[in-house]
């Protein structure tokens, strides 16, 4: 039997497994020009089709108020089986193995492959909340940063499966699509739930192997997507695996250390000396516990769906997202048509780069709390803050895809989308509180379907007027020449829009910080006064002893 620990990191490492092949909608790019000649569909379609996708977020919050009432390995199971009912259908099409499809029917089962992704993402996000309370955003940045690897996990394999046949990886995207996330929700419920356990185990030392397989992980992604050329794609598949796995070292170390008492000190052991500690000054400070009430007062208030959305912030912060993290989506959904205007013969490198540098964007924000924590730094940047310097970074990049190397606007923009996706969940939970937070996340990530709607369609119509007439491509820079201005332009309204929510909610955070300060004070008050006085006892009793 394994421990309540090592039941925690089994809990994140089937999370991590889960958020790896949950970005099935990742890999739209990669087969989308495939897609649109096999079903011989205008851009505007294929566009239509990449917004479905982003529509099932529109009924995600049904996700979250299911999650709520049901076992969380169920809600996982379902939103698995969505999945393989909305790509597995449209696979069996694809194959001819049943009836022509309307081109409505293949629109609808994207929106139920698209929903599918939710409920996978909303028990993956409630288990790591519950389980890690106290370093909530570091175990939620670090395991939903494999998110931004599922385009490159899916090209690789389609890569080893169908080396040179493109007509062959639409179809084997959809099929993978539809049955890996099943697979792998399968082997994860087991391990995906709630742990209820306060030892006094710090995590931090954990945490620190898995940032480094996950940085190793980051860094052989970004290897792979640009040297795949020269590598062998099974080479890279065995890589991938293999450090997919490796995060089972943590639990499998905790195992394998033995607890022993042959540490001691003047004939005491170690936990003698705790037992006269506790004796002497009562419950011993649990460090995790003054940790999770750290925690607790990042939280503004319990804010209930219908009362959220009445708020300013809310409004602000909705827009924002839109303007930043949803319009870095239709970017990126539009990789292989913008590539292939541009005369690249390999998209798939390019969604690969795009999902690699995600990947370190989303891992970021968990990393800097995690030194922040270490150090217990008294200065740290509010999340609003960082928002703000994320959109801003954003927004010039967008400003010189007309002027700058693509490769290099598409890493930042990755980069960005990734970091505020991953910032958007703790920043939720501390504004508008965790008990509502699987209902008040799903309602706020609604902006995606709206925003790729819109600024999708948007420029497919521009798209489609830059294409000279009897063709249905476009070749050269002029293509999304007007299209990347006007998607810089939106995201600057988005910067403008995070910097007011950071001076409204500036408030709240000064005073977060002060309430740490003085639970942090009196932790080591406390902790000081304790040690003189276990000091002073170990000295009269082995006093007594020397008698």
């Amino acid at each position: 039997m394994f421990s309540p620990s090592s039941l925690q990191w089994l809990s994140l490492i089937g999370i991590i497994w889960l958020q790896s092949i949950n970005g099935t909608n990742s890999d739209f790019p990669a087969y989308s020009s495939h897609v649109k000649n096999l079903l011989s569909i205008s851009q505007i379609q294929l566009n239509n089709l990449a917004f479905a996708s982003d529509a099932g977020k529109l009924l995600g919050w049904f996700s979250g108020i299911a999650a709520m009432h049901l076992p969380l390995w169920l809600a996982l199971v379902i939103g698995a089986i969505l999945g393989m009912v909305g790509y597995g259908v449209q696979y069996l099409f694809l194959i001819n193995k049943i009836a022509s499809l309307p081109y409505w029917v293949i629109f609808f089962l994207t929106v139920v492959a698209g929903n599918s992704i939710c409920w996978i993402n909303t028990v993956c996000y409630i288990v790591t909340i519950k389980n890690f309370p106290s370093n909530r955003q570091i175990a939620v940045g670090l395991s939903t940063s494999y998110v931004g690897l599922s385009a490159q996990v899916y090209t690789i394999i389609v890569d080893v499966i169908f080396p040179s046949s493109p007509g062959k990886k639409a179809k084997a995207y959809l099929f993978l699509n539809s049955i890996v996330p099943l697979l792998i929700s399968v082997i994860a419920a087991p391990l995906v739930r709630e742990i209820h356990h306060k030892g006094s185990t710090n995590q931090m030392g954990g945490f620190g192997v898995m940032f480094f397989i996950t940085g190793a992980t980051g860094i052989y992604a970004i290897i792979c997507s640009l040297g795949s050329v020269v590598i062998s794609t099974k080479i890279i598949a065995v890589g991938f695996g293999l450090l997919l796995a490796a995060p089972l070292m943590v639990v499998i170390s905790m195992e394998l250390t033995p607890t022993t008492k042959s540490d001691r000190v003047h004939d005491f052991t170690i936990d003698e000396l705790s037992s006269v500690e506790e004796r002497v000054v009562g419950k011993k400070v649990n460090e995790d516990q003054v940790e999770e009430e750290v925690a607790e007062i990042r939280v503004r208030e319990e804010v209930r769906p219908s009362v959220m959305l009445q708020r300013l912030d809310f409004w602000l912060y909705f827009f924002l997202y839109m303007f930043g993290v949803t319009l870095g989506l239709v970017f990126l959904n539009n990789l292989g048509q913008i590539a292939e205007s541009r005369g690249m013969s390999n998209a798939s490198a390019l969604v690969s780069l795009s999902s690699s540098f995600g990947f370190f964007g989303r891992l970021v924000p968990s990393l800097i709390d995690y030194f922040f924590s270490r150090s217990r730094c008294r200065y740290m940047v509010s999340r609003p803050a960082f928002i703000v310097m994320l959109m801003t970074l954003s927004t010039g990049s967008f400003m010189l895809l007309n002027t700058t190397n693509l490769y290099l606007t598409t890493a930042t923009i990755g980069v960005c989308t990734g970091a505020i996706t991953s910032i958007a969940i703790s920043t939720t939970t501390e504004l508008f509180g965790s008990k509502n937070f699987s209902v008040n996340h799903n309602i706020l990530v609604t902006n995606i379907p709206i925003g790729s709607f819109v600024f999708g369609y948007l420029a497919a119509f521009l798209y489609q007027r830059e294409t000279p007439e009897g063709s249905d491509k476009c070749m050269g820079s002029q293509c999304y020449r007007t299209i990347f201005f006007i998607w810089g332009s939106f995201c600057f309204v988005g910067t403008l829009l995070s910097l007011i929510l950071y001076l409204r909610t500036r408030k709240f955070y000064l005073e977060q910080l002060i309430m740490k300060d003085q639970i942090l004070a009196e932790e080591n008050t406390r902790s000081a006064t304790d040690l003189s006085n276990h000091q002073d006892f170990c000295l009269i009793d082995l006093g007594k002893r020397g008698h």
